[in-house]
């Protein structure tokens, strides 16, 4: 039977001249043969394999695995993660490649891998989207290549900010290429010349924002009790997170009329999912127009209600001396807003959001136009 690297050369000479798009990129990978690993793992820069996890599959399996860790970097999960947890994000993505490898029909799925079509399309196909569809996995489940588990490890390489800049630039032109060769090859599917060109001129949707907006004021809740058993055998004994916590959330909605029933009718969905995903220890919503119109507080099990008063012009400086005067101290303060006004106030010492249906600026926060409501 021939060796591994001999399988794998074959594999990708085969993937090459069947699916040039895929076999470009791949071509361009170090790959590496690594025992001490569970399965596959990839950090964007490299891949590599434990060769005990190949023996046992189909030369058409190897196939798809080359393309599925190809795919991690090519998405951006290696650079994209943040603060989110590396497992349930690991998991996101394995959703979101393996339907596009099935989609692509390269190779044959291994059994056990993780594959939902409603998911899929239930998360648009974003793996942002498909994370905070997921729920958590206890820390004593996590594990790879197993059934139901993903397959494969995806590392961040603890890169700086301008690493990961250029990391992402250097992978949209090896996609581009790819793309070039693919086309004079006459083998780039509908499908996929769609998603790349998505994913060479991404557009970010304003709810995956809001989302990464809250997961950063989440605080961690660190303790020894049960020492994270990735560490222990490495002789470290490091904290396990045993829960996070977010704080107080002042969301503040602006009726002064310029905001329509079906952008209120978001936003309030929103609430009510950060609420359900979060549970912030206190959810303050002020309705607002040239002045405060209604204040509602609702307590950490108490399901935020959403319903708007007032309609008459627009300024915000009402809303941060209202917090002011009344004592709430959030970890952050997002705006449904048109940003038409200019009594900006002055800025509070939390992180302020503005979710606006107009391309407007601010002086200060961070800005998301809201897109796409439906």
């Amino acid at each position: 039977m021939p060796d591994i690297n001999t399988r794998l050369s074959k594999a990708k000479t085969t993937v090459m001249l069947e699916h040039p798009f895929w076999g470009s990129l791949i071509m361009n990978m170090p790959f590496h043969l690594d025992e001490n690993i569970p399965t596959a793992c990839t950090n964007g820069q490299w891949i590599k394999f434990n060769p005990h996890f190949l023996a046992d599959k189909t030369d058409e399996n190897i196939k798809w695995i080359l393309a599925h860790e190809i795919a991690h970097p090519m998405f951006d999960h290696c650079t994209r993660r943040g603060d989110r947890d590396p497992y349930k994000w690991n998991e996101a993505g394995d959703y979101v490649i393996n339907q596009v490898l099935e989609d692509e029909k390269i190779g044959v799925r291994p059994s056990g891998v993780l594959f939902d079509p409603d998911l899929y399309k239930k998360g648009d196909g974003i793996t942002d989207r498909i994370y905070n569809l997921l729920p958590d996995t206890p820390e004593d489940e996590q594990g790879f290549g197993g059934e139901g588990q993903p397959m494969d490890d995806v590392q961040d390489g603890g890169l700086s900010q301008a690493e990961i800049a250029e990391q992402e630039a250097i992978w949209k032109v090896k996609v581009a290429q790819a793309v070039q060769t693919a086309k004079m090859m006459g083998k780039l599917s509908t499908n996929m010349e769609r998603l790349v060109g998505e994913l060479l001129t991404p557009k970010v949707h304003w709810v995956d924002v809001l989302q990464r907006f809250i997961i950063k004021q989440r605080t961690d809740d660190r303790t020894f009790a049960r020492p994270n058993r990735r560490f222990v055998q490495q002789g470290m004994y490091l904290p396990t997170i045993s829960g996070e916590t977010l704080g107080e959330i002042v969301w503040a909605v602006d009726c002064s009329g310029s905001i329509g029933d079906e952008e209120i009718a978001q936003f309030a969905t929103e609430i009510n999912k950060v609420w359900e995903d979060h549970r912030p220890t206190k959810t303050h919503i002020i309705y607002f127009d040239s002045e405060v119109c209604h204040y509602d507080c609702f307590e950490q099990e108490e399901r935020p209600e959403v319903e708007p008063h007032g309609g008459g012009g627009t300024a915000f400086s009402p809303v941060f001396n209202y917090m002011q005067e009344n004592n709430i101290d959030p970890v952050a303060c997002i705006f449904l807003t048109d940003l038409c006004c200019d009594d900006f106030g002055i800025a509070p010492d939390c992180p302020v959001l503005w979710v606006t249906t107009h391309s407007e600026d601010a002086p200060f926060g961070e800005v998301v136009k809201m897109e796409g409501v439906n």
